[in-house]
């Protein structure tokens, strides 16, 4: 299942959210330039490498990533849901938000594995708890999704708690799993990071408050 687009408009210009896909085109751009030995060494030097964590790699790993598709499908996901969420708490608070998630998903990376010596990068915590904002939120929102049954595709609205929880559960499995049959510390996908932005996305929901259009359950399904 490929996810396309919401159907709940935003009322403002989601100006941060394009802000932050411009900045992370940018870095990617910058990466790609560089030279083998060079790309890998500014990885190194702005990733999160939980063995010798520094305080500005939480900030600095979340825009970088580690090539096209890792770019491109945490960018959909922050476009799809990163609109209505601004729009929740205000272009102020929803970048504040965002940087939160991000430094709490990497927090839960470090104490899963904090010997690894692997960088950890790439926005997908910060997006993670833009999903679980958007969970929160709109949950009776639909989602107009690309869907592959066997030779067929075709497209579907479907619910957004539906996608959403399902995506959650298999982080948490994939989780789980990575640490029953892998060693964290060879790289590999930072599921762990997912899931502690995710829950960090909902429970800042309701610790950082948003706009009043937004405060009452009313409001959770249109």
């Amino acid at each position: 299942m490929i996810p396309l687009r919401d159907t709940i408009p935003s009322h403002t210009k989601p100006f941060v959210t394009q802000l932050l896909i411009l900045v992370n085109v940018l870095v990617f751009f910058h990466e790609i330039a560089l030279e083998p030995y060079a790309r890998n060494h500014f990885i190194l030097e702005y990733g999160m490498t939980p063995a010798r964590l520094q305080l500005t790699d939480l900030i600095t790993s979340m825009f970088l990533h580690g090539g096209w598709m890792h770019l491109i499908g945490n960018m959909w996901f922050l476009w799809i849901y990163g609109d209505n969420v601004e729009d929740v708490f205000g272009h102020g608070k929803y970048l504040m938000f965002y940087l939160l998630c991000g430094i709490v998903a990497a927090l839960a990376q470090f104490v899963i594995s904090p010997m690894s010596r692997v960088p950890v990068i790439g926005a997908s915590g910060a997006i993670a708890g833009v999903m679980g904002a958007y969970l929160v939120k709109f949950p009776s929102s639909r989602i107009l999704t690309l869907v592959f049954v066997f030779f067929f595709v075709t497209t579907m609205e479907i619910p957004a708690f539906l996608i959403l929880i399902y995506w959650f559960v298999l982080q948490v499995f994939s989780g789980v799993g990575s640490v029953g049959y892998s060693n964290l510390s060879q790289g590999g996908v930072a599921f762990f990071a997912h899931i502690g932005g995710f829950i960090a996305g909902a429970a800042l929901v309701f610790l950082l408050g948003t706009k009043r259009r937004y405060s009452s359950r009313h409001d959770l399904n249109w």
